[in-house]
């Protein structure tokens, strides 16, 4: 059975995660959250420590980082079509899980198109994180009779990788 004669097989993103490491509070992380609003026109969530840990300066429960989840189609589509730009639509192919997720890391927010250099920011870089599953897979999260998602319902990572080629034209480079 192929995937254009049942829906429930074609994979789609289900979100988006974009996510700035700071490691503390205060203006550097205002900054970063500055650059996630120019970039996905969306409000960021603070990201906080969960535990202590001195030789980095952190405590438990204090700001380190903030993030964005793009959930949207319209807004994932335009997001991604700008970071793979980025990225020059070519992605190594460890970043590809054995879950079907992606995840790559993008250097700096001034090389997205229409970002410019300002002084007042700084330079911030950002990892990505997209989720693909197929549709039914709700049933691991939801609260009343949550069940596992059987292995033959899963997106494999040769599966993801090839949905990424065909949908975005990425070149996928094994090493």
């Amino acid at each position: 059975m192929s995937t254009e004669a049942n829906a429930m097989l074609a994979p789609a993103i289900t979100k988006v995660t974009v996510n700035i490491g700071v490691g503390e509070g205060g203006q550097r992380l205002q900054l970063a959250e500055r650059v996630l609003e120019l970039l996905t026109d969306m409000k960021p969530v603070r990201t906080l420590a969960t535990q202590t840990n001195r030789d980095l300066g952190t405590r438990r429960g204090a700001p380190i980082g903030c993030k964005v989840t793009i959930r949207e189609q319209d807004a994932i589509q335009s997001f991604l079509k700008d970071a793979f730009w980025v990225r020059q639509n070519t992605l190594p192919a460890y970043n590809f899980d054995s879950q079907g997720n992606l995840s790559f890391g993008i250097s700096d927010y001034t090389d997205f198109p229409k970002q410019k250099y300002d002084p007042d920011i700084g330079i911030y870089g950002m990892d990505v994180n997209i989720v693909l599953e197929r549709p039914g897979h709700r049933v691991s999260r939801r609260r009343q009779r949550s069940s596992r998602v059987a292995l033959s319902h899963r997106v494999s990572r040769d599966e993801c990788k090839q949905w990424f080629a065909e949908r975005y034209e990425l070149e996928i480079v094994e090493e």
